[in-house]
C-alpha cells in the first residue's frame, strides 16, 4: 500500500472513527493484499509509511469477497475479468487470515 493511501486511510479513521469503516482492496496478488490488510489492521510492517506503529484495527476485504454486495452489472463491468486471471482463492485466503 502506497504512502498516500496510508495517509488517506489514517485521516478517514481519525475523522469518522474505526467502528463503521472498512477497507476494500483490489490487489492483484495475495501477498500484496495481505500486506495491505496487515497495514490497516496492525500498522505498516515495512516501517515506511504514515501507519508505521499505528494500529487502526480496521477490517479489510478484497473486492472479490464483496461480490454479493455489489450491483451485479457494476461488478461484471469492473471486476469480473480480474476473476479470470487472478488467483482468487489465494487472495481471499490471505486477506481473511488477518481478520481471523
Amino acid at each position: 500500500m502506497d504512502l498516500e493511501n496510508q495517509a488517506r486511510i489514517k485521516e478517514l479513521a481519525e475523522k469518522h472513527g474505526k467502528d463503521d469503516l472498512i477497507v476494500v482492496l483490489g490487489a492483484a496478488e495475495a501477498e500484496a493484499a495481505g500486506l495491505a490488510t496487515e497495514t490497516v489492521s496492525t500498522g505498516d510492517p515495512t516501517f515506511a509509511g504514515p501507519l508505521t506503529g499505528v494500529s487502526l484495527g480496521l477490517k479489510a476485504y478484497h473486492i472479490f469477497e464483496l461480490k454479493d454486495h455489489v450491483d451485479s452489472s457494476v461488478y461484471e463491468e469492473q471486476v469480473a475479468m480480474m476473476e479470470m486471471v487472478y488467483n482468487v482463492d489465494a487472495i481471499i485466503s490471505e486477506v481473511t487470515a488477518f481478520r481471523a
